[in-house]
């Protein structure tokens, strides 16, 4: 593949296998296993799998494959491995990496089940966490010790939208001889500067803006090849995680259009954001390229366009932001976000319900908090959709 293409070129064609019929559109390989011409070939593979050998597809495929070489030269990584959903990955991402005795700095802002991970899962297997405000890189610093082997953060943070000095984080982990790992999903994988700032791994839920419609879930950890493929593979290939060639060619087909959804989603977010911005029914408008966003000057150098998500704190608590959210016509209340469908979540009581009140508080997650992501309806629509709402409280 050449190395110049633009990511609109390579959404389209990197990574592309094409069978002896020639095929247009990417081949479904809907297969677990794979034949072997003789027990000898069969010996050979399992010693060492050359490119395009595929032993079974809990441990690659080609349709999955496929997958995973597009995304990560969108990416600008050497490698990538697919998994069954975003969470899948960043269980494996942080999984792959540990064992008992060692330590994982994080920040404290994080989706409700990645803290789960951290908070509950990690512990039991002996891994000692300490969360920091990832904003502050004095407490990155005094955080790290002799046995952090692992940092963890969401680049944008959900569902407060915090930013953090990525370059300044990954300097720091780096020093102290960590590992980091970025969740990087609110960035998006078209205006990702992850790798670019020093991650070592970058993970998505490529149900969010790769599939985007809805439709399938799935993940992707992306980094260097040693990484992915002496670190990350033999976790996955041995506990199961692994994603659906269905599903891959799903995210396949998705990502020919990724570049046009994210960036009219994205026009959208910004002039949803300015026209609510300052509105006296809201205590706050967060979106991370608006001038009122407290880390505005990062956003502005860090991040090349605002994202598709934004949140809002409407004045009255709960019982507002509940007429607020059951007054809109247009937007659809679920708890997936990045879709080609305007989706609003109330995270207290759902994505982030099981948090006591007190982290909450620490988090900004308050009773009137609400993620609005913007989807590929008109951007006037949406806009009065949310003023009418806001009338109604």
């Amino acid at each position: 593949m050449k190395k110049d293409w633009s990511k609109q070129t390579k959404l389209v064609h990197a990574g592309t296998r094409r069978s002896q019929y020639g095929e247009v559109s990417e081949a479904i390989f809907l297969t677990q296993g794979f034949v072997y011409d003789t027990a000898e070939a069969a010996e050979a593979r399992f010693v060492k799998a050359q490119e395009d050998e595929f032993i079974y597809a809990r441990y690659g495929n080609p349709t999955v494959r496929m997958f995973e070489d597009r995304i990560a030269a969108l990416e600008g990584a050497e490698d990538a491995f697919a998994t069954a959903s975003g969470m899948a990955a960043v269980n494996a991402a942080m999984m792959s990496l540990l064992k008992a005795g060692d330590h994982v700095v994080s920040s404290r802002a994080l989706f409700g089940s990645c803290l789960y991970i951290l908070e509950e899962i990690l512990p039991r297997f002996g891994v000692e966490v300490t969360f920091v405000d990832g904003g502050d890189l004095e407490q990155w610093k005094q955080a790290m010790r002799p046995e952090t082997r692992a940092v963890f953060l969401e680049s944008v943070s959900n569902p407060t939208l915090e930013m953090i000095d990525l370059k300044a984080v990954c300097d720091i982990a780096h020093g102290a001889g960590a590992t980091v790992v970025v969740d990087n999903v609110f960035a998006t994988p078209i205006y990702s500067y992850a790798l670019k700032s020093g991650a070592d791994l970058v993970v998505y839920s490529t149900t969010k803006h790769v599939d985007g419609q809805g439709r399938c879930l799935g993940g992707v950890i992306l980094g260097s090849r040693d990484l992915i493929r002496k670190t990350v593979e033999p976790f996955l290939k041995h506990t199961g995680g692994a994603m659906s060639p269905f599903n891959a060619w799903v995210m396949l087909k998705s990502l020919e259009t990724l570049d046009l959804r994210v960036r009219a989603q994205t026009a959208t977010a910004m002039a949803v954001a300015t026209a609510l911005d300052g509105h006296p029914k809201l205590h706050r408008t967060l979106y991370p390229h608006l001038q009122s966003h407290p880390q505005y000057a990062l956003a502005k150098a860090q991040m090349e366009q605002g994202g598709t998500v934004l949140a809002i704190d409407v004045k009255g608590g709960k019982d507002a932001a509940f007429k607020f959210l059951n007054a809109l016509n247009i937007f659809i209340i679920s708890n997936n976000f990045a879709d080609a469908k305007s989706i609003v979540t109330h995270p207290a009581t759902t994505t982030h319900q099981r948090l006591p009140d007190p982290q909450k508080d620490t988090l900004g997650i308050t009773p009137g908090l609400i993620r609005v992501s913007l989807g590929l309806e008109d951007a006037g629509d949406l806009t009065h959709d949310i003023l009418q709402a806001l009338d109604a409280i």
